[in-house]
């Protein structure tokens, strides 16, 4: 008998292992090695073999970081090869621009918020105009109030007229792209003909219309593009990468083109072969976000604006940037740009309210117009280049001329 206060030693069994319950100390001990064997065979030979793996996966990574800027910083120092002249030098024997007179011409009224996107028709006397807050979309003539739309969602940020001019079709925080017949009945609801074609990720941020009514792009706060055919809806191609938000973007003028350019928060400007789907080309030369691209008449360059108080222009050839318009005395963001007919003149829509004019060959500014109450949110020259329009925070579109 043992003693109340002692108890007899007792053996645990282990799986696997022989001891039982009431065997010898031998046992125990063999018990015991078993345990440590368990505990040594227990422990995973993957988890060495994971960290060994992850450890070489970020060496890798850290390699190929390193030969990606080794590969960039070749690729600027060959463009800089042929970087042999400024434009600004060869236009030294153009003679300038003379006196520069543009004033506003007509004021157009309606929208109850600020105004967002703008749009002409290529007859060159409707356009379409879209707005923050009050929900609707505006199609107006030079004087006179054609249609409103009531929209589902705020912030419609996104407006385009089709080539035909029968259609419109518009978007925002709603991620949708919708598409309106137009008819001549001023009655009509436009909107119980709506048509959904495109549906991103997050807010559509711009569209345009290809070549014909059958197919649109659109961008995206998702940080994609993408092609839609208008008729089904069906998504024909789609446009990975930017980084970040895309803000806008714009096709090339060539009939046959077959490339668009757009612009983001990741401060690039992309250009992109829409049969692909590939980006062909990438400059990233501003300090902020991208908020509007404007292809050159030629289609063989491109303008940008940003938030970062410049204008830029990009030679596609030469695969670089040929120009920079800025002033130390301009602080605020360019929110829309766009091209003379000819070329020669660079507008620019600036959120401190007023439209700059650059001599887009000399790089000088040659005119400032005043008249917006609040910033200027978007600009468009018209199809016949004899005036452009510019929409405001300040609830007015004015054209000028």
């Amino acid at each position: 008998m043992y003693p109340h206060h002692v108890q007899p030693a007792t053996t645990v069994k282990s799986p696997g292992c022989g001891g039982v319950d009431g065997e010898s100390s031998s046992s125990n001990i063999s018990s015991f090695g078993c345990r440590n064997l368990e505990r040594k065979y227990m422990r995973s030979p993957l988890i060495p073999e994971m960290a060994t793996q992850e450890v070489q996966l970020n060496e890798t990574l850290t390699h190929l970081k390193t030969e990606s800027e080794t590969l960039k910083s070749k690729l600027e120092d060959e463009r800089a090869k042929l970087h042999d002249v400024e434009l600004h030098q060869v236009a030294e024997k153009v003679e300038g621009l003379g006196q520069f007179v543009m004033k506003t011409r007509r004021t157009l009224k309606g929208h109850g918020n600020k105004v967002l996107c703008m749009d002409w028709c290529k007859d060159k006397r409707r356009i379409v105009s879209s707005s923050q807050v009050t929900h609707f979309m505006l199609l107006k003539t030079f004087m006179l109030l054609e249609h409103a739309v009531t929209m589902p969602c705020t912030w419609v940020m996104a407006c385009a007229y089709a080539p035909s001019g029968c259609a419109v079709a518009c978007g925002g925080l709603d991620n949708k792209c919708s598409v309106y017949p137009l008819s001549l009945d001023k009655n009509e609801n436009l909107a119980a003909k709506k048509k959904s074609v495109a549906m991103h990720t997050n807010y559509l941020s711009a569209c345009s219309f290809t070549n014909s009514d059958m197919q649109i792009l659109t961008s995206s706060g998702d940080g994609t593009c993408a092609l839609w055919d208008v008729e089904s809806g069906q998504l024909l191609q789609s446009f990975h990468g930017h980084a970040a938000d895309v803000l806008c973007l714009d096709l090339a003028p060539s009939e046959t083109g077959n490339t668009f350019v757009s612009g983001g928060c990741d401060k690039k400007a992309n250009v992109w072969d829409m049969r692909s789907g590939q980006c062909i080309q990438s400059f990233e030369t501003h300090e902020s976000d991208i908020n509007s691209v404007r292809y050159y008449p030629s289609g063989d360059a491109f303008a940008s604006g940003s938030d970062d108080a410049t204008c830029r222009l990009y030679d596609l050839r030469a695969d670089r940037e040929v120009a920079i318009y800025s002033k130390e005395s301009i602080i605020f963001g360019v929110s829309s740009v766009d091209f003379s007919l000819s070329g020669r003149l660079l507008f620019g829509g600036y959120n401190d309210y007023t439209i700059n004019v650059w001599d887009v060959l000399k790089g000088t500014r040659v005119s400032i117009l005043f008249g917006h109450e609040n910033r200027v949110s978007t600009l468009r020259v018209s199809p016949d280049g004899t005036a452009f329009c510019t929409g405001s925070w300040d609830h007015t579109l004015r054209i000028w001329a």
